[in-house]
């Protein structure tokens, strides 16, 4: 179809079609945002092309954001002067805008000939300014020259004092060994590999600043190139993001815009070697070190010491050529191409993906990526992302705030930290006498905390983790600062610890030697292999051992699966936690009668302290989603306690597609024999309840065609009522109208319940009989609660029973809730923020679950919520306003089986037939939870 130009207003859309009214209006209110500079929560329901009108409407404003600069730009080197304010032209205040000096303003009364002198000096120094711009490149260039000097006239020099300490070295050790004959007492000898594991010498930053006596970060920030003004665009997964690049080529701008995927080393690295590594942050480590590799061995051989003398180094990947990651860089640009086309790409040149894409987000106009690669300030710096003056869209962002929490907190167990510190301590008395002093220093401190760790949980770190029972039991929730007192850590820098883990990436080392010589917790089990002398007899690589017996079924299936990370990876994300503010933060101790199963939580109270960075740094921010209701969440626990004023909050949630009467969304208050529907906690497992529900649910599936599915509270509830019914003879009366299916607890079951229930479906379309089509139920959080499209047959009702609320006496719910209550006003006539809290939590589920149904245009459903409690005006408001708009409340059930029958015939008569790609539509929600399941 031939791309269409929309006018709103005075804005010009491109658009592949006749836009909906309400794709315009969200264009337009888009387009505002991001001239204003302000925050934006969109919310438009799945089926209304979110995605195309973020694409246009965003890309529109860069278009035109990026014209009004360049004629501003040309007029005023020109003309050699600018225009003055009172000519009505905004594109100054653009350009002042860009170069971070905003307009001074002038005192009220001032004669008008001192204001327009002031104008037009500010506006010759933003000429001169422009004019200088175009000197920078020569000056880098220059400046590059000279660091290139210094650092071969420092290269020299150093080159110079090495011979000479090399030689004063040998001199001296040679008459060591000649006068004291200690030669037998040097250092074993190292086998082949072994090198490699032992840790370089470490220099914390500031020792390398005061050595060299120049900044390197000062340098390099010089040396960096431009980044254009450009999106940023990040989703949940990459096939979310994929959908969304695929869009973007169908779009008007899909032939000129710049755009680059950006993705994790998992997901785009080409080197064998490194993926079948499995875990993410093997494959992040062996990267790094591979990198560092290289750069080593581009500093010569002259720079190592005599005594550190290395036989072998980790080879260098031969991926990370800077020559084709430049090729590549550019072909990424030139067209546009999602992440398996860039992989593809990376392959065929012999280039890395990983690499090559970031180089290319200076000259890019639009970068999508994931969320962690955004949300996460050291992973954001890592990839050379620059947020200044930028726009930053985040879509799917109903679970931001969860997201945000669950990044950024961190549990470790017993068994962890008794693995850590035996594979430590024995890594240390096999390598300690090739240590420096500083090494062996901090690796003492990270054996020291692993043993308070353990003794706060009320464990030995002497003993097996497995045997060890703990006399107390139970929850205890801590402050930061409490816990490090507690403890007997508030002695230890912990910011220095946590510094020296990352750069000397000792969790690596420690990976390598463990799986060279077997996992070393053993020894902690059996008295008998307690002596390290007995270790040390024992250290033969695995790979020289005679063949073992051929492995069982179940070892055979493990051999594909990802190798498990180091566990002092997961010990420094803990303590990287710990270096959070105090009052941001909470540590809780689960001690459950073991020490293997007792953990340390680090719980982040106050995700808005890693989100202020983004909205402060940026020019605009788009939170964007099909269903964000309750939207007090994101203005009050992400933007207000960011320190966004209100005035700069933009909401906007647009109607959907379908007529009227495609939905129907019933509350009903109570049930057949009149029984108050409430499904409380107290209330839920009343035999009474539970009837209700099944009946409710038989007359449902007696008037429905196609799929129902309704929705449970919890995985336990739903297993309660499912036995409930088949003692009562209930779910025989159901199966003879739907036949049933329950939701799988594991992942991996998913796609064959999926792919069952739907050919069910479809085979009942196609014929007719008592069996009128499938019940599936389902849990609310759950894996069919999100990700999944109910569309067409699939979902024609969607059942909710009760308010699915969280566990209040959870002590991390418990403790969010007073924190809120503390940290935010109480508005007047309003619950306080952390019953808010609860309430929201609730709604924000139910609205993810009702909106699997209603996938586009012609889709129709009916939505039947099964409490009184939906009844009241603070619940209701919190539902989307497309279903808000159209609830009806039935006191009883007799009106409200009425309403479903009416317009089920015209649900009958006006029925498609089911998708030709129905199944596959299945697999691509399966896939989607796959995903999901691998990112946490």
């Amino acid at each position: 179809m031939a791309n269409e130009t929309q006018k709103v207003g005075t804005i010009h859309f491109p658009f592949p079609f006749t836009p909906y009214s309400i794709q315009e209006d969200f264009m337009a209110e888009l387009y505002r945002v991001l001239e204003a500079g302000k925050i934006g929560i969109f919310e438009s329901p799945t089926g209304t092309g979110k995605s195309l009108s973020l694409i246009c409407g965003a890309l529109s404003w860069l278009r035109d954001f990026e014209q009004k600069k360049r004629e501003e730009e040309a007029r005023l080197l020109e003309t050699g002067t600018g225009p003055l304010h009172d000519e009505k032209d905004e594109s100054l205040c653009l350009l002042s805008s860009c170069e971070g000096a905003a307009a001074t303003p002038r005192p009220a009364g001032e004669p008008a000939w001192v204001t327009q002198f002031v104008q037009k000096k500010e506006e010759r120094d933003l000429v001169d300014r422009l004019k200088a711009e175009q000197a920078r490149r020569k000056q880098r260039e220059e400046r590059l020259q000279r660091l290139q000097h210094r650092a071969q006239f420092k290269y020299a020099a150093k080159r110079l004092r090495q011979e000479e300490e090399e030689t004063e070295h040998l001199l001296r050790l040679s008459r060591e060994m000649l006068e004291t004959g200690l030669g037998a007492e040097r250092p074993e000898q190292l086998e082949s590999g072994e090198e490699e594991l032992v840790l370089a010498e470490y220099e914390s930053d500031e020792e390398k600043k005061a050595a060299s006596g120049v900044d390197e970060d000062e340098d390099e920030d010089d040396l960096e190139e431009e980044h254009v003004t450009k999106i940023y665009y990040c989703s949940r997964t990459h096939s979310q993001l994929a959908q969304f690049v695929h869009e973007v080529k169908k779009s008007p701008f899909g032939r000129d815009v710049r755009l680059v995927s950006l993705g994790s080393r998992q997901n785009l690295c080409v080197n064998e070697d490194v993926k079948s590594l499995g875990s993410v942050q093997l494959i992040n480590d062996r990267c790094v070190d591979m990198q560092r590799s290289r750069h080593e061995k581009k500093k010569g051989a002259e720079e190592e010491k005599p005594k550190r003398r290395r036989q072998e180094k980790q080879a260098a990947c031969p991926f990370y050529n800077h020559e084709q990651m430049g090729l590549l860089r550019d072909e990424a640009l030139a067209e546009v191409k999602d992440i398996e086309q860039l992989l593809a790409l990376g392959k065929e040149a012999r280039a890395c993906p990983y690499y090559g894409s970031r180089l290319a987000i200076p000259a890019a106009q639009l970068v999508v990526l994931p969320y962690q690669m955004l949300l996460h300030a050291a992973t954001r710096q890592a990839a050379g992302i620059r947020l200044q003056e930028q726009v930053v869209i985040i879509d799917e962002a109903h679970n931001l705030i969860d997201t945000i929490t669950g990044m950024h907190s961190v549990e470790v167990s017993g068994s962890q930290l008794c693995q850590a510190h035996s594979q430590l301590l024995q890594y240390m008395e096999r390598f300690g006498k090739r240590l420096k002093a500083k090494n062996l220093m901090y690796l003492k401190q990270i054996l020291y905390l692993l043993e308070k760790f353990v003794a706060v949980l009320g464990g030995n770190i002497k003993q097996n983790p497995n045997t060890q029972s703990l006399s107390q039991t139970g929850t205890e929730l801590k402050t930061i600062n409490d816990f490090l007192f507690q403890s007997q850590i508030d002695n230890i820098n912990l910011f220095k610890v946590q510094r020296y883990c990352e750069k000397s990436m000792i969790s690596r080392k420690l990976f390598g030697f463990t799986e060279r010589y077997g996992a070393v917790l053993s020894s902690r089990e059996q008295p008998k292999l307690a002596g390290f002398q007995q270790f040390l007899q024992s250290l033969q690589p695995r790979t020289t051992e005679a063949p073992a017996a051929p492995a069982a079924p179940a070892d055979e299936s493990q051999a594909g699966a990802p190798r498990p990370a180091s566990p002092l990876m997961h010990i420094e994300g803990f303590l990287a936690a710990l270096t959070t503010a105090n009052q941001d933060g909470r540590v809780i101790l689960s001690r459950q009668g073991s020490l293997s199963q007792s953990t340390l939580k680090f719980l982040l109270l106050n995700p808005a302290v890693h989100f202020a960075q983004v909205v402060k740094e940026c020019r605009a921010v788009v939170i964007a989603g099909g269903t964000m209701q309750p939207v007090s969440d994101f203005r009050q626990q992400l933007l207000a306690c960011a320190g966004v004023e209100a005035e700069r909050v933009v909401e906007f949630s647009c109607g959907h597609v379908i007529p009227p009467d495609n939905i129907l969304p019933l509350v009903i208050c109570s049930g057949i024999s009149d029984q108050p529907l409430e499904f409380t906690f107290q209330k839920r497992e009343l035999p009474q309840m539970m009837d209700e529900a099944g009946r409710i649910l038989c007359n449902l599936c007696s008037v429905v065609p196609g799929g129902v599915v309704c929705f449970f509270s919890s995985y336990e509830y739903l297993h309660q009522v499912h036995a409930h019914w088949e003692k009562g003879g209930l779910l025989g009366h159901l199966a003879a109208r739907k036949k049933i299916f329950q939701e799988p607890k594991s992942a991996h079951q998913v796609e064959q319940v999926l792919l069952a229930y739907s050919r069910c479906i479809q085979a009942c379309g196609q014929e007719r009989g008592g069996v009128t089509g499938a019940l599936l139920l389902s849990v609310v959080g759950g894996k069919m609660s999100e990700g999944i499209n109910f569309s067409d047959n699939l979902g024609r009702c969607v059942v909710m029973v009760g308010m699915p609320f969280p566990n209040i006496r959870s002590p991390e719910l418990q403790e969010k809730m007073a924190y809120l209550d503390q940290t935010l006003p109480r508005a007047p006539g309003q619950a306080p923020p952390g019953k808010n809290l609860v309430e929201n939590l609730c709604m924000k589920a139910v609205n993810q679950s009702i909106g699997r149904a209603i996938r586009h245009q012609k889709d129709f459903a009916s939505i039947v919520l099964l409490d009184q409690r939906y009844a009241r005006p603070p619940v209701l408001a919190k539902l989307p306003a497309w279903i808000r708009a159209r609830v009806e409340v039935k006191a009883t059930f007799g009106p409200a089986i009425a309403a479903v029958q009416k317009v089920s015939p015209t649900f009958f008569f006006l029925r498609v037939s089911p998708p030709r790609d129905l199944i596959s539509h299945c697999l691509l929600s399966a896939q989607f939870h796959r995903e999901k399941s691998a990112s946490s």
